[in-house]
């Protein structure tokens, strides 16, 4: 039995549960006699356990069994009743002034909010748009030359200058060895034999790669190098240590020429170098449309957040808090990170839950209000966009069909691509061409 529901807040409630003492001890002792059917005790045989033996055995878990059934049982019962909504899990505590011979427990929740959302036809949307022309695809190619470059001696006949002559300079792969010390002596990693490492690209700290510059095969440095107030070794940051180097190996950057035999190493087999840009097209677009829907969906979610009345349960917020940092735990101990010790406080994840659980009960109330939900054809022809870009479509189907909650992931990103193209059908909708290089470097979240 439950009283009427009380309003503590704008979405918190509270009720009151009864029920008779004599029900709980009926039911305890009906579970007690089942138990002791299969109950197992030195001296006795299975089965003729005494029951006063099986209640010191079991009877409190059994009674703490009974109750949370009854009070689970009565408080789905009277949610149903005054048809309520519960958002997250209801928090039950025991009444002291429970009348006689009956038990009491206040239920506090939460109900789900109401959802307004405004007029669709006031909201503004900013969307993005880029090209892929032939300056991305050079780009493009310059990467991927350097990402197979390799190296020549320095100085050797023919190659960039001659022999005793030849320098370090940006862009060289270079071989030290180095010793440093503080206060004259030397500290833990200070110290290498043939280090190599390629000048520019900032691997080393910058007094480091400047005294390196300039030097030939043979000849020795010693400078000054302060280490950061923030640098990962804590033994030595902040200070100034004293480095020797000396250069033991110099070599130039060959990258391939963009050719036959380059086109060919990038899985064109006629080697056609217009085949080539064309793949290379081909891709670039296809990142440059994830990445532009990725902007545009933000776009929208973020003018949804804008023109939705919305109260946001805290328990909803405090379950997805809870959800991501387990999340970021899992994450970071797939990378290989040792994070068993690393506390992960909800709270860190709090803005980003609240933002993810206000956009759920949006996107909920917008696909409810007008029939948004994803179809098998959109969901089979989202997977076949996903296939184009694997050597075996067909593996890739069986792959998401084969899992539910694979296939989940797919309705769900079919259902928010449904609500992005129903809000801009209706908004006020302006568009602007970024140049690429933004598009690529901006992070969008999800």
């Amino acid at each position: 039995m439950a009283t009427a529901v009380e309003t503590l807040g704008k979405l918190e409630r509270r009720l009151t549960i009864t029920f008779p003492v004599a029900d709980v001890r009926s039911e305890v002792e009906k579970r007690l006699k089942k138990q002791a059917k299969t109950a197992k005790a030195p001296g006795f045989r299975p089965g003729k356990v005494p029951l006063k033996m099986v209640a010191a055995q079991y009877g409190y878990q059994i009674e703490s069994d009974v109750l949370n059934d009854k009070v689970g049982r009565a408080f789905n019962d009277a949610a149903n009743e005054n048809q309520l909504r519960v958002a997250g899990f209801p928090k039950i505590e025991p009444k002291e002034d429970a009348p006689e011979g009956m038990l009491a427990f206040d239920a506090t929740f939460e109900v789900y909010p109401e959802v307004v959302i405004g007029d669709l036809a006031n909201v503004e949307v900013e969307t993005v748009a880029a090209d892929v022309t032939d300056a991305e695809i050079d780009k493009t190619i310059d990467i991927l030359r350097k990402q197979r470059v390799h190296y020549h001696t320095k100085g050797e006949e023919g190659e960039h200058g001659t022999g005793g002559e030849a320098v370090a300079a940006n862009g060289d792969r270079v071989t030290v060895d180095f010793v440093g010390k503080i206060d004259g002596e030397e500290f833990a990693g200070g110290k290498a034999e043939n280090y190599a490492f390629v000048l520019g690209e900032g691997r080393m700290l910058p007094e480091f790669e400047a005294a390196t510059v300039g030097l030939k095969v043979g000849e020795a440095k010693t400078f000054p190098l302060p280490f950061p107030e923030d640098y990962h070794g804590k033994d030595v940051a902040g200070k100034t240590a004293e480095f020797t180097i000396t250069l033991n190996k110099l070599e130039w950057a060959h990258m391939p020429e963009v050719d036959a035999e380059f086109a060919k190493s990038l899985g064109i087999e006629d080697g056609s170098i217009e085949k080539m840009r064309e793949d290379i097209k081909t891709n670039l677009e296809r990142e440059v449309n994830a990445r532009i829907k990725a902007r545009n969906k933000e776009a929208v979610m973020d003018a949804l957040v804008k023109a939705t009345e919305l109260d946001v349960p805290k328990a909803m917020i405090q379950q997805d808090s809870e959800r991501l940092a387990e999340m970021t735990r899992q994450d970071m101990m797939q990378r290989g990170m040792d994070v068993k010790a690393m506390p992960f406080p909800p709270e860190m994840f709090a803005d980003k839950a609240e933002r993810r659980v206000r956009l759920g009960l949006i996107l909920s109330q917008l696909v409810s209000d007008n029939n948004l939900q994803a179809t098998q054809e959109q969901v089979k022809a989202q997977i076949e966009d996903f296939s184009q870009s694997y050597e075996d479509p067909k593996e890739v189907l069986k792959y998401y069909y084969s899992d539910r909650r694979r296939l989940a992931e797919v309705e769900a990103l079919v259902l928010e691509e449904n609500v992005v193209n129903y809000v801009l059908g209706k908004a006020k909708v302006s568009s602007k061409t970024i140049a690429f290089d933004e598009l690529m470097g901006g992070n969008v979240q999800g």
